[in-house]
């Protein structure tokens, strides 16, 4: 009985200290947003002194954080709708179709997410502002300057790929005796099957696309478009802002993820779940 009390014991000390670990710099965090009491250089408060909303006034309406969040959701909203669309659609063909070159065309995707954004920085460039033979048009410095390079992204494919290809073939013949076309057969019976999948990629990409800083310094040149995460390391820059302020914008700039994770936490779970069972 006194062995059983006293790994009970260690067990909830271990979840305390994992609990300290990974909720304490998020509740520093928000501690440090509330606080009205300016923190200095290496303080640290355990509760918000002076409680007070002044910070994320002055952070949405005096730097304009709110524009850069729209601009930032704009991105975000078109780009992962897209990516999802594309990604389903190209590992549809990979995984239950068979055609030449099919391997190829998997391993040059899986080639894509060994190259670190810093490679393809200029050659994107180039691209972006039409300065290449085959590419006459410019995008610079729009909306789809940031969405385009972002919507084929191979990890998605990579991932629905997988998923679609453990969908038993009989379930599709079953669907041809009935007479349902290819499109029908894709929205109507592969893609219900691999929901879990899609949440997964839609929190992923959601996340990926979100966090873009990169991207938009080499597409982007007014700073009217730019998004949150740019905005952001102007604002570090900035000697003349409070830090309560700046933590006040980083805590703005989390919210949209951690709800879209939130909402989509149910299927991110099931995705997981059947990617362990599968492998």
């Amino acid at each position: 009985m006194t062995r059983q009390l006293s790994l009970k014991a260690l067990r909830l000390l271990f979840f305390a200290v994992v609990l300290v670990v990974f909720v304490g710099p998020f509740w520093g965090i928000a501690v440090s947003a509330f606080s009205g009491r300016v923190l200095q250089p290496g303080q640290m408060f355990f509760w918000p002194e002076q409680p007070t909303l002044a910070n994320f006034k002055t952070a949405l309406v005096d730097h304009e954080v709110w524009r850069y969040l729209m601009n930032s959701l704009i991105v975000v909203v078109v780009g992962t709708t897209c990516q999802v669309i594309v990604s389903a659609m190209a590992a549809y063909a990979l995984a239950r179709k068979k055609f030449p070159g099919a391997a190829i065309v998997s391993l040059l995707f899986l080639c894509t997410m060994m190259l670190p954004d810093e490679v393809i920085a200029i050659p994107l460039y180039l691209v972006i502002q039409g300065k290449l033979p085959i590419v006459d048009a410019s995008i610079y410095n729009t909306y789809a300057a940031m969405i385009l390079p972002v919507v084929g992204w191979a990890f998605s494919i990579f991932m629905l790929t997988e998923f679609m290809r453990a969908v038993p073939k009989e379930l599709e013949d079953a669907a041809r005796i009935d007479g349902a076309n290819e499109f029908q057969i894709f929205t109507k019976v592969i893609l219900p099957l691999v929901k879990p999948a899609l949440g997964t990629v839609i929190i992923f990409g959601f996340i990926m696309i979100w966090d873009q800083y990169l991207l938009p310094l080499i597409v982007i040149n007014d700073q009217s478009l730019y998004p949150v995460p740019v905005v952001l390391g102007m604002l570090k820059a900035d000697e003349l802002i409070s830090p309560n302020v700046f933590i006040a914008a980083t805590m703005l700039a989390m919210a949209p993820s951690v709800i879209v994770y939130l909402l989509l936490q149910k299927q991110f779970n099931r995705g997981l779940m059947s990617g362990a069972v599968k492998g």
